[in-house]
């Protein structure tokens, strides 16, 4: 045995190890979590089955259930990338987790990216979830799943912004209902449940520019009617993103 085989080796583990343990960190929290859970997984779960079985609101021609899921894809994206995000986010920052983690040896930025990976490996869950239940439903998608994958990426981006924005400016209790309630607004008027044009046209307009609405309407146009990718709604989640990323990055408050 050599003289140095028990010399310490003080140091950071390298940046890509420290996010691969913070992400699964992150994501084993989430997953822990009966509240977000019920937001992120059960709740557009049972709204796909019921609204699906029962008529209760008219989705125009075909099956229910090929309106409803592209829907309900993109509330689980908002539940998880805005909703839930923001909410835990908030109170890390309030017990002062974030400005613990923050003065650790993870980068700050790295942290960033290990909340949004754990928001993506989420999604995955739930994209996986809900197509096995649409498809035990009769839904029959169409499109192309690239198309998909990048409406999918964007709505994420686009939500995980204004999360952060929210959950980086105000108070953890505020946050805690300013975000319930913005997800059960953009529910019922996001065009995720109630097609769009049962609403008046001037009020069609403006809520067709809602990052739910146009992830909502993207993914039909792709998996309804097999169209190729949207890019009025693309340009419409890449505005979002880009505002709200911006806005996070410069206004987001570590304490």
């Amino acid at each position: 045995m050599s003289a140095g085989t028990f010399t310490p080796r003080p140091g950071a583990a390298p940046v890509s190890r420290m996010i691969r343990a913070q992400t699964a960190l992150e994501t084993r929290m989430l997953l822990r979590n009966g509240e977000q859970l019920l937001l992120t997984v059960i709740i557009p779960a049972l709204l796909l089955t019921l609204f699906s079985l029962v008529d209760v609101v008219d989705t125009g021609a075909g099956k229910s259930v090929d309106f409803l899921a592209p829907g309900v894809l993109a509330l689980a994206v908002m539940s998880t990338a805005f909703t839930g995000q923001a909410i835990a986010t908030g109170f890390d920052r309030r017990y002062g987790v974030l400005k613990r983690l923050g003065a650790s040896p993870l980068p700050r930025w790295a942290l960033m990216t290990s909340k949004t990976l754990s928001v993506l490996v989420t999604e995955v869950l739930q994209v996986a979830l809900l197509t096995v239940i649409a498809l035990a439903l009769g839904w029959s998608p169409h499109g192309n799943p690239l198309s998909v994958a990048a409406l999918l990426l964007l709505g994420t981006a686009a939500f995980s912004g204004l999360g952060l924005l929210m959950a980086g400016t105000l108070k953890a209790e505020v946050t805690l209902a300013a975000a319930n309630l913005v997800f059960l607004l953009l529910l019922v008027c996001g065009g995720v449940i109630v097609p769009l044009e049962k609403f008046p046209g001037a009020v069609r307009d403006v809520l067709g520019l809602l990052p739910v609405s146009a992830l909502s309407d993207g993914l039909r146009e792709v998996l309804q009617h097999g169209a190729a990718l949207p890019w009025g709604d693309a340009a419409v989640l890449a505005g979002w993103a880009v505002l709200g990323l911006g806005a996070a990055a410069k206004w987001f408050r570590w304490e």
